[in-house]
């Protein structure tokens, strides 16, 4: 399992989680990302700041960030780059799926194939 987050991406991350309220779960603390019905594609990213991952979590560590991926949406997020960009029309994460076979304007959901894919189903 590959979710590859870009340098820019890391920064901003652990700047966020550095600069979140102390926890006493701090050495467990990453983002949980997933995918969700929704969105004008079928699909939507979801991304969460978390101390407690589910216990079927895929764990990845990339430098002192840790990503918690929902097993149920791993195969729809295999090989997937986040990235941030700052700019003056746009500011925020991009995800760049190469499971997505279309994707909306706001880069924020996503269709895969026929919506059939192991991961979450198509509502």
């Amino acid at each position: 399992m590959t979710v590859t987050l870009t340098e820019k991406a890391e920064f901003r991350l652990r700047t966020f989680l550095l600069g979140s309220a102390p926890d006493a779960n701090a050495i467990t603390k990453g983002i949980r990302v997933s995918v969700k019905d929704g969105g004008c594609s079928g699909y939507e990213y979801a991304m969460d700041v978390t101390s407690s991952p589910q216990p079927d979590d895929v764990v990845i560590q990339q430098g002192k960030i840790l990503i918690y991926v929902e097993a149920k949406s791993a195969s729809l997020l295999q090989g997937m780059v986040i990235d941030f960009i700052d700019g003056v029309m746009e500011s925020g994460f991009k995800f760049s799926n190469p499971n997505a076979t279309d994707t909306c304007g706001c880069g924020k959901s996503f269709k895969a194939g026929d919506c059939s894919p192991e991961g979450v189903p198509c509502s």
